[in-house]
């Protein structure tokens, strides 16, 4: 059975996470109703076109994990998007990889890159779009 100091260092901890996924950017799987509605809002957002076997979007997302966190980014929307499982939304990208990312400011493709895996250029990447 938890004490009382063991609990509250419970809940001091999760508002220590919380407050970080505030400051984070937002990510969520791809649907064409979400992604639709986030360009007409204007929104800074990355499309990440991975599959889960691939070692160069293994790559990619330890960078994107990183730059999400860093307060520029956090008003960013990822959407991911499953090569495999997703390939209507792949061909309306005109992927033809896996590890493509794509960076939109509203309506506007800004920028695409494929198998870049340098968090540098990532960043760079993710700057086009606001």
């Amino acid at each position: 059975m938890l004490d009382r100091r063991a609990l509250l260092t419970l809940f001091l901890l999760a508002g220590v996470f919380t407050n970080i996924r505030a400051d984070a950017a937002e990510r969520m799987q791809f649907t064409p109703a979400a992604f639709a509605a986030a360009k007409k809002a204007g929104k800074s957002i990355l499309v990440d076109i991975s599959a889960s076997w691939c070692s160069t979007c293994q790559a990619q997302e330890v960078a994107l994990r990183r730059l999400a966190n860093d307060p520029k980014f956090k008003t960013l929307t990822i959407f991911e998007v499953d090569f495999d499982a997703q390939k209507e939304a792949v061909r309306s990208f005109n992927a033809r990889w896996q590890s493509t990312l794509i960076v939109f400011k509203g309506e506007r493709e800004m920028g695409r890159s494929l198998a870049d895996t340098d968090p540098a250029s990532i960043a760079t990447l993710l700057e086009a779009a606001f």
